[in-house]
């Protein structure tokens, strides 16, 4: 059955925002965080193949409804679990790629079924379309469901506490909510078994702290510490402000303000490049450090991925403008 990604919208802005303040982005504990250069030079570079062939099976096989669960409100309500939990940086964006895959294959499975499985134990009046059952049903467990990858991206990493059910429960009671213990066991249970258990999902984060760790090592000239310490701002205002960046992106690779949803679902494929992101989120932490020395980073990044420099300056000079135009009054 064909399903209308509106609803997607639809389930998005049905999110009520856990009003817990939050006033700086958020760093993970320094006792945690990856210390570059330990690793050999041999070991980075089977490691940075590795993530690249990734990336390249990743953008073989995007779709049309890539992005949809990465909209600015879910990805603030990861960063603010992740902050709240003392997590690192790597969990909030492991979260948002496990979320988006489960979503968007929860529904796919849901319309591949019965309706009578989804309208089990609901009114369901002849009037009610199909979509609004779906709709209501997602929109209940959207919350639970995204502290549910937030716990199983915090078990999958090596450089972060774990969220279990017990913290999870108490979490939920501290901004108001309540959830049986057992109900986040299925919540966290149905994300893995929709997943078949594939977790290896790409993480934006490592992209970036991997192609700094290579540049060091190529270049032991380049402030990768200070970069490193900016990279982590401006990824995270990328993600935030996502939507808006790509878009100007778009425009300024078609020269037109008008976009055809053509034009738009071939997009798909540069929104989705993780390495493009990578070297992206470097070049402008490099702008914003060194202005002069940045062009020379540019040139390094481009041997590093094949990726023109062009390119890769067109995403700085979007990112910096959204930037700039966030700082004004």
């Amino acid at each position: 059955m064909y399903f209308s990604w509106i609803y997607i919208n639809k389930i998005v802005n049905n999110l009520v925002y856990i009003t817990i303040p939050w006033l700086t982005l958020f760093l993970p504990n320094s006792r945690k965080m990856l210390r570059f250069g330990e690793a050999s030079f041999e070991n980075l570079s089977d490691f940075l193949t590795i993530l690249n062939n990734k990336n390249k099976l990743h953008l073989e096989n995007v779709s049309s409804v890539c992005g949809k669960f990465k909209d600015k409100r879910v990805v603030e309500q990861t960063f603010l679990i992740c902050e709240e939990q003392g997590l690192d940086p790597l969990v909030g964006y492991h979260a948002i790629e496990i979320l988006e895959r489960f979503m968007v294959k929860h529904i796919a499975n849901l319309f591949s079924s019965q309706k009578s499985e989804v309208c089990e134990g609901v009114s369901c009046r002849s009037t009610e379309k199909y979509e609004d059952l779906l709709f209501q049903s997602l929109s209940e467990k959207f919350y639970i469901f995204i502290l549910s990858s937030v716990q199983i991206a915090s078990k999958l990493s090596l450089h972060s506490s774990v969220i279990d059910n017990n913290s999870a429960s108490r979490y939920l009671q501290s901004v108001g909510s309540n959830c049986a213990r057992e109900k986040l066991i299925e919540s966290e249970l149905l994300i893995l078994k929709t997943l078949d258990f594939k977790l290896s999902v790409p993480n934006p984060l490592s992209y970036v702290e991997t192609l700094l760790d290579v540049l060091g090592h190529n270049d032991p000239t380049a402030p990768v510490a200070h970069l490193h310490h900016l990279c982590k701002y401006v990824l995270q205002f990328i993600y935030l402000q996502r939507d808006a960046i790509y878009h100007s992106l778009l425009m300024a690779a078609t020269g037109h303000l008008g976009l055809s949803s053509a034009q738009r679902a071939q997009f798909v494929s540069v929104t989705e490049d993780y390495m493009l992101l990578g070297v992206g989120v470097i070049t402008v932490a490099a702008f914003i450090y060194q202005t002069f020395a940045w062009k020379k980073v540019v040139d390094e990044l481009t041997l590093i991925t094949g990726i023109s420099a062009k390119s890769i300056m067109d995403f700085a000079h979007v990112t910096l403008m959204h930037i700039t135009e966030s700082k004004s009054p």
